[in-house]
């Protein structure tokens, strides 16, 4: 074990495994190993009323309350929590759930397109750059991060299963939601990055840190394709539904 100094603080790491605090330090729960931990929007809190899901535990945060909820799936327990946006908010959350027994984790979110992608498109990062800081306290310091190939793998065969066509993709993993420039979108788009959110590189190495399963399933929303005009479009609104159908199709595959 070692810390890596550098001047640069966000380029330090140190790589043991325990910490002051840790994500399970009160004992508290027993999770389920399947986890579905998506960036739905409401969409978690509809799912879980209309199906009248057993609430198993709670992340208890400052600004929000977030239950952690049991959904029984073609015969496998499996954890349902919703995703807060942002790196470091929802990778506090995922080690929260993998320190209390989730081990195959599948998430769902919007992302923004870089290119001329309709919208409702749905995508599988395969690989994510790491321009947040969460993922640094994680993995020691490298460009970018690979998902991983089981993950991916089960999630094709979700897609594959419902009939519904996807595009693997690269995407920009960024905390600077308001500092995607013209010049900066210019130049990941020639480093290949299809796609940008602000989750996906932290969740990857959170989940490769902590020896844990972690497949994310994107779909289009807003469009930077045109660096002068941004377009929202609907948010990607139509796709919400089916990616929670499609995470619970996926989880069960790992």
């Amino acid at each position: 074990m070692a810390i890596y100094k550098n001047s640069i603080p966000i380029l330090e790491y140190d790589d043991n495994e325990k910490s002051v605090i840790m994500p399970n330090r009160a004992g508290l729960y027993s999770f389920p190993k399947y986890a579905v931990f998506a960036f739905l929007g409401d969409e978690i809190e509809k799912f879980a009323k209309k199906m009248s899901l057993e609430q198993i535990g709670e992340f208890i945060s400052i600004t929000k309350i977030y239950p952690i909820y049991i959904f029984k799936y073609k015969e496998k327990d499996i954890c349902l929590c919703q995703a807060p946006v942002g790196a470091s908010a929802s990778v506090q959350i995922l080690d929260f759930l993998i320190g209390y027994g989730a081990e195959k984790i599948i998430s769902a979110g919007s992302c923004g397109t870089l290119t001329d992608i309709e919208e409702n498109v749905f995508l599988i990062p395969v690989e994510a750059l790491r321009d947040e800081g969460t993922s640094y306290h994680y993995l020691p310091p490298k460009r970018t991060i690979c998902a991983n190939k089981n993950a991916v793998s089960a999630i094709e065969r979700a897609f594959l299963k419902n009939k519904i066509s996807y595009q693997k993709c690269k995407t920009w993993s960024t905390d600077g939601f308001y500092r995607e420039t013209k010049d900066m979108v210019k130049y990941r788009k020639q480093e290949g990055f299809g796609v940008v959110e602000m989750e996906c590189s932290a969740l990857m190495a959170c989940t490769e840190f902590r020896k844990a399963e972690f497949g994310q399933i994107l779909f289009t929303a807003d469009t930077l394709a045109n660096i002068d005009n941004h377009n929202d479009r609907n948010w990607g609104a139509g796709s919400i539904s089916l990616a929670l159908k499609l995470c619970f199709d996926a989880v069960v595959e790992l």
